[in-house]
């Protein structure tokens, strides 16, 4: 089959597939009556074909039907840190839902282990679909390939902060900008610092934005002339060993502390992971920023008795708002190419940096 030598329309794609045009354009547009075998055999001929929508066409419906409506599916956080940022998030997508006269049906998988359930969770899942007349779907928290490849046969799915690598089908991704944990390094070596650690924990599943964070600390170190020490990066490299607790990791940051070439700053994967380390430190005589300069990522609010940490504060609502926007996107061209949108956050300097130690008067 051999594409035409201009976009192929829609009723080229129903001579071609031998279905109605109706059915084509219900599939284009993820009707919920449109069955998932039928939805893909006309994505995957258009996307052969290069079908693209016009650029006026609007999300297919009646005067008389329901307004538009999609689902928020909360999985399974990581951390209990990472609940923090759900009201954020919710209000970004209900503002943005509301100006596109969208409804917005929330489920939490979680709650029971719907999401650990491929069976249970499609036929929860789908029970919304028909119900509320789903067109697409947005994720929070991390899911299963399972239930992502599930998912994905049905309707269009954007994630939220979760990235899915192979084999997991891919899906549309809003995501912050990892890149700023540049900022943090840029802060560091302006106050003197030359060896810099970096720490991540160990996650059952998901948690792929800290080996997106450490990229982006290692591409800062090389900008700067440093020097990228294994030794003093923590639970990135598999062959290494991993430390899966914040004192199992404040005990061998203490042990390198001991030595000349230890590193005087460490830069956190995420707040969560710097706040629980300064805590596990104190006991054991080292004191932020006093002792070590630590640095995080999220924004979240500072713990009664610590200090404020320099950080970068991720806008959760724009990102929030953002996943609506580009959900609506892919139900007018369900053909398009993946997207990944990256939401910049800003540098918040904290109370948790100093210069290190040994550059003190």
């Amino acid at each position: 089959m051999r594409a035409p030598a201009n976009s192929v329309n829609q009723l080229e794609l129903a001579l071609l597939l031998r279905l109605s045009h109706t059915t084509v354009s219900r599939a284009l547009s993820n009707h919920p009556a449109i069955n998932a075998v039928t939805r893909t055999r006309v994505l995957a001929l258009a996307a052969q074909l290069g079908y693209r929508a016009g650029p006026t066409r609007a999300v297919s419906r009646t005067r008389q039907a329901r307004s538009l409506a999609f689902g928020v599916l909360l999985g399974r956080p990581l951390v209990p840190a990472d609940g923090l940022s759900l009201p954020r998030l919710l209000d970004g997508i209900r503002r943005r839902a509301a100006v596109e006269s969208a409804r917005v049906d929330l489920i939490d998988l979680a709650a029971g282990g719907l999401d650990l359930d491929p069976l249970r969770c499609r036929r929860e899942v789908f029970r919304h679909i028909r119900a509320e007349g789903w067109r697409g779907a947005l994720l929070l928290y991390p899911f299963s390939n399972d239930v992502i490849a599930l998912l994905a046969r049905k309707l269009p799915v954007v994630s939220l902060l979760t990235e899915y690598p192979e084999p997991a089908p891919p899906t549309d991704l809003i995501d912050t900008d990892h890149d700023a944990v540049g900022r943090h390094v840029a802060a560091l070596v302006r106050l003197g610092h030359r060896r810099i650690g970096f720490l991540h924990w160990r996650y059952p599943a998901g948690g792929h934005w800290g080996a997106r964070r450490y990229a982006a600390y290692a591409a800062a170190l090389a900008a700067h002339g440093l020097e990228l020490d294994p030794a003093h990066t923590f639970n990135i490299h598999a062959a290494q060993p991993a430390y899966p607790t914040p004192e199992a990791v404040a005990t061998r940051v203490a042990s390198l502390s001991r030595k000349k070439s230890a590193p005087t700053a460490w830069v956190c994967a995420a707040d969560h992971q710097a706040f629980a380390l300064a805590a596990a430190l104190a006991p054991l005589g080292i004191l932020v920023p006093r002792d070590l300069s630590l640095t995080g990522f999220d924004g979240q609010d500072t713990p009664p008795g610590q200090r404020a940490l320099a950080t970068t504060r991720v806008p959760y609502e724009d990102i929030g708002a953002s996943a609506v926007a580009r959900l609506i996107s892919r139900l007018l061209e369900p053909t398009s190419p993946r997207r990944v949108i990256l939401v910049e956050p800003s540098w918040v300097a904290g109370a948790s940096l100093a210069a290190p130690s040994t550059a003190k008067p």
